[in-house]
């Protein structure tokens, strides 16, 4: 069998895998009302975090993307272009999974560990197949339109890691910023413990 054609089906296997578990978090109970409202907090700073990088993002691959046409052309700034957007989807879909996970797993923390720790690994698992997945599809379907010359599609790679990079850093910087901010204005100014749940800055971090 054609190695692009399995890599084709097995992008497609892991993202129907990551739906299918994204589905069963999501069936899953909240919690306690008070565990939806400290939720919804971190889903709205997380959805206004995701916004303000993907702004920030957009204007570096764009002019990239234009370079890379002017001096490598279209195709090569086509492939960076489609692995960017592809590694950001896969990181805004985990980002998502993610805060919807959380708050479940706590709420099944009260039940048991074992059910605490399957949906917390489902979610991570989610964030691994649409990566996975994300990227199979790319390279495959690219693979099958440039044929025998697979070096056109190393912009794919390019533009995928130059994402995550961006995210990475962007994020380190985040939670870093959250900690410092948590921890001056927790503990010195205000005089409340380390990580205290009175401390919004703790959700952040």
């Amino acid at each position: 069998m054609n190695l692009a054609l399995v890599a084709l089906i097995a992008g497609f296997s892991a993202i129907l895998f990551a739906v299918y578990l994204a589905s069963r978090i999501l069936k899953q109970e909240t919690g306690t009302s008070r565990m939806v409202e400290i939720h919804e907090a971190i889903r709205e700073g997380a959805a206004a975090y995701l916004h303000r990088q993907s702004r920030a993002i957009s204007v570096f691959i764009f002019i990239l993307t234009i370079l890379l046409a002017l001096t490598l052309g279209f195709f090569a700034a086509l492939t960076f272009a489609i692995g960017a957007f592809l590694s950001a989807l896969a990181g805004y879909i985990g980002m998502i999974v993610a805060i919807q996970a959380n708050v479940r797993a706590a709420h099944m923390a009260r039940v048991g560990l074992d059910k605490a720790f399957a949906t917390a690994f489902h979610g991570g698992t989610v964030t691994g197949m649409a990566l996975t997945g994300l990227g199979l599809l790319g390279v495959s379907l690219l693979f099958y339109v440039v044929g025998q010359q697979p070096i056109q599609i190393v912009g794919l790679g390019f533009g995928a890691s130059l994402t995550a990079l961006f995210a990475r850093v962007g994020g380190g910087i985040y939670t870093k910023a959250a900690d410092m901010g948590a921890d001056l204005v927790g503990k010195i100014e205000v005089g409340i413990p380390e990580d205290a749940p009175q401390n919004p800055a703790v959700i952040a971090d």
